[in-house]
């Protein structure tokens, strides 16, 4: 499970677990010591992890993720269906309580990438976004460069009760490139650039930030993320993931 906190201490834990650590059931996922619970209309996440270096540490704590509406939309990704976007929440309420290392509540969404292939077998790249509306819903833009030679450009307005409906995207728009050298691009309305409001997480070949554009006349700021996959296939990366995410094939519960 990935956990990452922004701003002073922030941290960062991903461990790559064997098959012993996974449980599932309907309502319910287990990897390792931490856990998603689907339950009286809200999802619960409850966080046992070990942050990667610089700033290696437990971390627990609590997220409940309270949809406002669920969508049941999906977005295939690739033309035959292997890869699939399912925005699952793309509004909802949010409440962390992560013990001495903050509690708070606010705005938040919940979606997730499934697919049969690796995801650096058909795609270069993409870019991906997410902003809220000033009218309780949401737009979320995804462009990709796959491997065929092809494009993906998508624009899905969202309404507050999570239903869908696809729009023409607003034109693209560069933004400056991350602490790596990552090119970056989202979508905004003409005559008002979009910028880096807060940088969350940047690595080699890929970027997660807060961005503010202009969407139907109104700025709004969102969560963006760059991904390249052409540096993520590099041989030189693999031993930099080794330290970020480390392994560990043999899990059982502490009796």
């Amino acid at each position: 499970m990935n956990v990452a906190t922004y701003g002073p201490g922030g941290r960062f834990a991903m461990t790559d677990r064997g098959e012993a650590a996974l449980g599932r059931s309907r309502d319910r996922l287990t990897i390792g010591p931490s856990s998603m619970t689907w339950e009286d209309g809200r999802l619960t996440i409850e966080i046992d992890e070990i942050s990667s270096p610089p700033l290696v540490s437990r971390m627990q704590g609590t997220v409940t993720v309270t949809p406002v509406g669920v969508s049941d939309r999906e977005l295939p990704l690739t033309p035959d269906g292997a890869h699939v976007w399912r925005p699952f929440a793309p509004s909802a309420r949010i409440e962390v309580d992560l013990g001495p290392r903050g509690r708070w509540s606010g705005h938040g969404y919940f979606d997730a990438n499934f697919g049969t292939r690796a995801l650096e077998a058909d795609f270069s790249r993409w870019s991906w976004g997410r902003f809220p509306l000033a009218d309780g819903g949401a737009a979320c833009f995804y462009d990709a460069v796959r491997r065929d030679g092809t494009d993906l450009s998508a624009g899905i307005r969202f309404a507050a009760d999570g239903t869908a409906r696809e729009t023409p995207p607003p034109p693209r728009q560069p933004l400056r490139r991350s602490l790596w050298g990552l090119g970056r691009e989202t979508r905004g309305e003409p005559g008002a650039p979009p910028r880096q409001a807060l940088a969350m997480l940047d690595a080699p070949f890929y970027c997660r930030s807060a961005v503010t554009t202009t969407l139907e006349g109104h700025e709004t700021t969102g969560v963006h993320e760059a991904l390249d996959l052409d540096r993520f296939r590099s041989r030189w990366l693999m031993p930099m993931l080794a330290v970020r995410v480390p392994r560990r094939r043999h899990w059982g519960p502490v009796s």
